[in-house]
């Protein structure tokens, strides 16, 4: 499936002026707080726009400068928002004949952009932790995790997609 992406770096494009890849959906979330904390809702059932349906709900803890990638699912939707810290989320859509093939899409969420990212089957995501603190990333897929047959086919984080997960300074 990746065998026709080249393996260099992607050049660096601003992320308002990158297409957004087929089938990504974004919402932004909205903390509402009161006299003894906040919440914070992330997804809906009543969504249309975004709901499929519901697999489970579990969160994942990513220590700062940790990347964790790459994967894609052929059955599950991942929906997935930063509810601490901050992270840079990318998205690579390598599925053959797809309108935005070879796009990537970078979205820093968490804590300071509040904001729900769905990530449509078969493309490829993972993300760093950008922050001087552990992120917590929330996701609620379409399917419960299968222990005896995951949903999860995976590359090294590092050289093999055209992604180059660096620091931009400037």
């Amino acid at each position: 499936m990746v065998n026709d992406i080249t393996k260099e770096p992607a050049p660096y494009v601003p992320p308002g002026k990158r297409a957004r890849i087929d089938g990504v959906k974004t919402k932004a979330l909205r903390i509402i707080p009161d006299d003894r904390g906040w919440l914070m809702e992330i997804l809906r059932a009543d969504e249309a726009d975004l709901f499929e349906r519901f697999g489970q709900v579990y969160v994942s803890a990513t220590y700062p400068g940790v990347v964790k990638a790459w994967h894609y699912h052929k059955r599950q939707t991942d929906n997935f928002a930063c509810v601490q810290g901050m992270v840079k989320l990318v998205l690579v859509d390598t599925r053959p004949g797809s309108p935005t093939e070879g796009v990537v899409n970078e979205f820093s969420i968490g804590t300071l952009n509040p904001m729900l990212v769905q990530v449509p089957r078969l493309v490829f995501h993972g993300w760093k932790c950008t922050g001087t603190e552990p992120a917590l990333v929330v996701n609620a897929p379409t399917e419960p995790y299968r222990y005896d047959e995951p949903d999860e086919y995976r590359l090294e984080p590092h050289g093999t997609l055209p992604y180059d997960w660096s620091r931009r300074d400037g």
